[in-house]
């Protein structure tokens, strides 16, 4: 079962004093089927820079992994220890990508998007593999993901959590 996390999002009252408009526990929780890998949505933008009005919850929509043209998305993944018996098709069913695309396969979670994406690893240890390299992270290990093919790999016995900022970018 993944950490709850809390969600503090501020906003404007209607006379554009700064407030508090949200404070709880995340709700936009999904566990993945294929491998039991839990992320939860924190925050999504459809547009850069970002509208600030409104008071929508951005989090409460459907999104695959990438963020939508133009746009952003926040979210904490708590990997599980791997299961070997998890198929690079089923992995990539269940994170919305194609199952022929993204280069080669070392592991049933290769994948490539179209963003950068800014990670911060928040407790735990995972593997990062790249189409030949790949390197061991820990607790506090900043990461820039630039549009490369990539797996995690969480080869340990603990699950460990992951901070994601994806932000849309120019098609390599």
């Amino acid at each position: 079962m993944a950490v709850e996390v809390r969600r503090v999002v501020t906003g404007h009252d209607k006379d554009g004093t700064a407030i508090i408009a949200r404070d709880g526990i995340a709700q936009k929780v999904r566990m993945r089927a294929a491998n039991g890998i839990t992320s939860t949505m924190l925050w999504v933008e459809d547009e850069t820079p970002s509208d600030n009005s409104g008071d929508a919850d951005k989090a409460e929509r459907e999104i695959g992994v990438a963020p939508p043209d133009g746009g952003s998305i926040f979210r904490i993944v708590e990997f599980t220890p791997d299961d070997d018996s998890v198929s690079n098709e089923e992995m990539k069913k269940e994170l919305g990508l194609d199952p022929d695309g993204g280069g080669p396969v070392r592991h049933p979670g290769m994948h490539r998007t179209r963003s950068v994406d800014y990670a911060i690893v928040l407790s735990g240890e995972i593997d990062m593999l790249m189409d030949e390299e790949e390197t061991h992270l820990k607790a506090g290990d900043v990461i820039i993901q630039r549009g490369t093919n990539h797996a995690w790999a969480n080869r340990g016995t603990e699950n460990c959590r992951v901070a994601f900022i994806l932000i849309d970018a120019k098609e390599l």
